[in-house]
């Protein structure tokens, strides 16, 4: 089995090679990345100098380099995407190419050289906001970001692609992410860090927002599940089933690093924010996959990791364009 994995220095793409390699050491992974601001070789330390690994540096919307990248390949995994709501809101442009017109790149090279599998990672934000119930993959896409947008844009092209010409497209949408190698911009990697720093936790509005939780080693294990026993055309919804407000999940993150509630600072809410975002992911969970991780032992695995690798993301948080991004988004 050969994997071309796209984005693979980026948060869930690393986490993602390191389980499969660790599944399957016999599995040869190529990884195509552009190492953007968010992808990071650091990611897969341990990981590079496998005889089994190939990292290839390069955009997904160089028909060159994705040909190439592809060769000998049996799947496609596409991780490689712009991914932050508030940059998408600050300018559209970069989020539009890669994810729409990246996504089209590979789905041609991918048709032409009749790759078995192509796994298209998508979103529960491509679904919208929903005041009660839970989103269904039959549910209506009602994007409400320029992020959300280009991710079910990109999902339409992998639908053209499989129904124009069978190439066999599976979509995975998943509920927000957690886990050691994100990038601190992110809500549940800025919280720990912060706090690790000794520093307030900036939390929007009035922190009622509603997200499902789930952890990145769960996600990657449904992607793995559904890269072998998903079906072509279809799309499959994975979710944590650990849903709360924003201002729980931070208290939650408090409790489990010892600090109390003046840690948090609240901050004028972003445009568009989606209040609350909710899977069914019975159609996943009726093959027979699910969550292996309690919400409690992803938090304190979360929290562990970042305290002890704080090299790791000192660099990220200390460089100039981060601290100026940082002190934009929030400090306004």
């Amino acid at each position: 089995m050969k994997i071309l994995v796209t984005g693979g220095a980026g948060f869930i793409g690393s986490n993602f090679i390191r389980y499969v390699m660790s599944r399957n050491p016999s599995c040869e992974i190529v990884n195509l990345d552009k190492l953007s601001y968010a992808g990071n070789p650091e990611n897969l330390r341990g990981i590079d100098d496998n005889p089994n690994y190939t990292f290839i540096k390069g955009d997904i919307c160089d028909h060159s380099v994705v040909e190439k990248a592809m060769e000998g390949c049996d799947y496609v995994v596409n991780f490689a995407a712009e991914s932050h709501v508030d940059r998408s809101i600050h300018g559209a442009d970069e989020f539009i190419i890669s994810n729409v017109l990246g996504t089209n790149v590979l789905l041609e090279k991918a048709r032409l050289k009749g790759i078995s599998r192509f796994i298209h990672i998508s979103t529960d934000e491509v679904y919208g906001s929903i005041d009660k119930g839970s989103f269904d993959e039959s549910s209506l896409l009602a994007p409400n970001s320029p992020y959300s947008a280009s991710k079910a844009a990109a999902e339409h092209m992998c639908r053209a692609y499989y129904i124009t010409w069978g190439l066999p497209v599976v979509i995975t949408r998943s509920s927000n992410n957690f886990g050691p190698y994100q990038y601190p911009e992110k809500f549940v990697a800025l919280s720990v860090t912060n706090l690790v720093e000794d520093k307030k936790i900036p939390l929007y509005g009035d922190g009622k927002n509603v997200r499902d939780w789930l952890f990145v080693e769960d996600n990657c294990d449904g992607i793995y599940f559904v890269l072998n026993k998903g079906r072509a055309g279809e799309v499959y919804n994975i979710a944590g089933g650990y849903e709360m407000m924003n201002i729980d999940m931070v208290h939650a993150i408090l409790k489990a690093m010892g600090k109390g509630p003046e840690m948090i600072e609240y901050v004028k809410d972003r445009l568009g924010h989606d209040r609350r975002y909710s899977l069914d992911d019975s159609k996943l969970r009726a093959m027979g996959w699910k969550p292996n991780h309690t919400f409690a032992e992803a938090l304190d695995k979360t929290v562990k990791w970042y305290s002890q690798n704080r090299e790791w993301w000192m660099k990220i948080k200390h460089k100039d364009s981060y601290k100026s991004y940082y002190n934009k988004q929030y400090k306004a």
